[in-house]
């Protein structure tokens, strides 16, 4: 095996979605390690201490959800739930027990890929301390904690800059709206969603050129946000 490229260990049961995801993302310079079942999936995290997981959700023995929780346990590598369960509640729970992001079956290779991309990009950002964040025009300076559009500083209140900085630090991927209650306000602000609804309005209102196609700040419907780190996606 190519030692330098990512290994990505698939967790899936259905046979035809294995082969594609090791023929495309082979293609793509990554390495895959597949697993039929959630305890194959669980042992090879173990042993072969890959950099990311494909897991699906509906396995024959244990349900993605417990193998994302035992995963997170064993290692704190990036999970990625591809599943054909499309509801809300399964993104959300998925996403509260570890998973990084989600992506409904059928999928492109081309979203899953920059998915990927992005999980990679988070795990860089972290081992590398990042400084300065940028996305476009959107500069934030994480050492002095400010925030520019091109040469212009942006003001930002404390609790706006705590939103923005959770979101950058799993910028590319869905952070629920749970999640993001629970860092800045708390364990008793879990259920105040109108908190979060205010703070990215005010947000998007200051760093979108048109709040209501925002280029940076981007909705997941019923599941939390989203910030795009390259700059070029559209969300309402």
């Amino acid at each position: 095996m190519n030692k330098t490229a990512p290994l990505i260990l698939v967790i899936e049961d259905d046979p035809q979605t294995r082969r594609l995801l090791k023929t495309n993302l082979g293609n793509r310079g990554w390495q895959v390690l597949e697993a039929e079942d959630g305890k194959t999936g669980i042992a090879h995290t173990k042993t072969a201490h890959p950099d990311l997981v494909i897991l699906d959700l509906g396995l024959p023995d244990i349900d993605g959800i417990s193998v994302t929780k035992r995963l997170r346990q064993l290692a704190d590598l990036p999970i990625l739930v591809l599943s054909a369960r499309s509801q809300e509640q399964n993104k959300i729970m998925a996403l509260d027990a570890g998973a990084d992001d989600y992506l409904t079956k059928p999928f492109s290779i081309g979203e899953l890929h920059a998915r990927l991309q992005a999980l990679l990009r988070r795990v860089n950002r972290a081992a590398g301390c990042l400084a300065i964040f940028q996305a476009g025009e959107l500069q934030v300076d994480l050492t002095r904690r400010k925030v520019f559009l091109g040469a212009t500083e942006v003001h930002i209140t404390p609790i706006e800059y705590r939103l923005l900085s959770i979101l950058i630090r799993h910028a590319g991927l869905v952070v629920t709206h749970r999640q993001l209650l629970l860092e800045v306000w708390g364990a008793e602000h879990i259920n105040d969603q109108h908190y979060l609804r205010i703070y990215m309005g005010q947000l998007r209102h200051k760093l979108e050129a048109n709040p209501a196609r925002p280029r940076y700040l981007l909705t997941e419907v019923g599941v939390g946000y989203r910030l795009a780190d390259d700059g070029n996606e559209d969300g309402g």
